[in-house]
């Protein structure tokens, strides 16, 4: 495959215990072009950290082929040792050595030629951390730990880098700031990375493509765009994009939802697992004593309230504004908002109420 810094093909993973064997990865299918920031998207569990590992030759894949420029690095016969693959690694404690300053572990590994320290020094530069060349690891911040880890990892002239959740541990602010440095950093080091996290935020944010990751198995591999607008299934809608979902019925030849009709008709075919789609500024809730829906939660974002609300079993998130009168406790009615997009899955019908 043309410019292609990694491709994994059909690759699965077991891991083996005393009296079992448990089914982490399933038939992965992933290639990251050069240059490219791809994320790897999931719950906790998911096998988002055992591909990562798979990929820098900590591990053996079970099954599967793991190719990178073209070239077999782990295959169910053959396995890379991991300073050999070029491939660089950030920790999600960072792993600094803490007997070496900052530039000892940046050039840790490096090649003590005049060109490899220029690159260490210029990418010391590009991180904003040249001044810190001399400090330890116990002297640092979490930021400013987290940008040695990058430099170390890219300093040998790496063209792939693996980050594992690199920011779970920093502040909101710092947390903001690196990870909108992350794709010129890498731009500017002709390199490729691939993002482990559990935020969604953070992976349509920054990422060229996300793989979506549940029960070790792919439910999308998109841009981010196309996840937005056409999520595969529901549990890409929901993990990712937090959207409402509710099963559909069909009665008097109407198609409806426990919160009204939709608009779409009676010749329309969908399965009865067809599930309804939509926003949650997409619903109007309004008190009412003698409503069938109770207020469970109520969350302040600022410039807005997200109340959750249930009625048998069925759970659902709406926005309103600070004038609300509505608290966790109060009964309510739900209905749909006119000209509000929704999206019946597994068909991929849009309309609109």
């Amino acid at each position: 495959m043309l410019n292609t810094e990694l491709e994994i093909k059909n690759l699965s993973h077991y891991l083996s215990s005393s009296n079992s064997k448990n089914l982490v990865l399933k038939d992965i299918d992933l290639f990251i072009k050069q240059g490219e920031l791809v994320g790897l998207l999931g719950p906790s569990g998911c096998g988002k950290t055992t591909l990562l590992r798979l990929i820098a030759g900590f591990d053996s894949p079970t099954q599967g082929t793991i190719k990178k420029n073209g070239q077999i690095i782990s295959d169910g016969n053959y396995l890379l040792p991991p300073e050999r693959r070029r491939i660089g690694m950030v920790f999600q404690d960072y792993a600094l050595f803490p007997h070496l300053n900052v530039w000892e572990n940046v050039c840790f590994g490096v090649a003590k030629k005049e060109q490899a320290l220029r690159r260490a020094e210029w990418l010391l530069d590009l991180l904003g951390i040249d001044e810190y060349k001399n400090r330890y690891p116990h002297e640092l911040s979490g930021g400013q730990s987290q940008r040695v880890a990058l430099a170390r990892a890219l300093a040998p002239g790496t063209s792939l880098v693996l980050l594992d959740e690199p920011f779970c541990s920093l502040d909101v602010a710092v947390r903001s700031r690196l990870r909108s440095e992350l794709s010129s950093v890498l731009r500017s080091c002709s390199a490729s990375a691939i993002l482990v996290t559990h935020d969604p935020h953070e992976a349509l944010a920054i990422c060229d493509r996300i793989a979506i990751m549940k029960n070790g198995v792919i439910q999308q591999y998109s841009n981010p765009s196309e996840i937005v607008s056409t999520p595969s299934n529901d549990f890409v809608a929901t993990f990712v994009l937090q959207k409402n979902i509710l099963p559909i019925s069909f009665l008097n030849n109407l198609y409806s939802t426990v919160i009204g009709k939709l608009n779409l008709s009676e010749n329309t075919l969908i399965s009865r697992e067809s599930v309804c789609i939509f926003d949650r500024k997409s619903v109007f809730i309004d008190y009412n004593s003698k409503g069938i829906f109770k207020v469970t939660a109520k969350e302040y974002r600022i410039d807005h309230f997200i109340l959750t609300v249930t009625l048998e079993g069925f759970k659902i998130q709406v926005e309103t504004d600070l004038n609300s009168v509505l608290n966790i406790g109060d009964m309510c009615n739900i209905k749909y908002l006119s000209g509000q997009e929704f999206l019946v899955l597994p068909e991929k019908i849009k309309s609109f109420f």
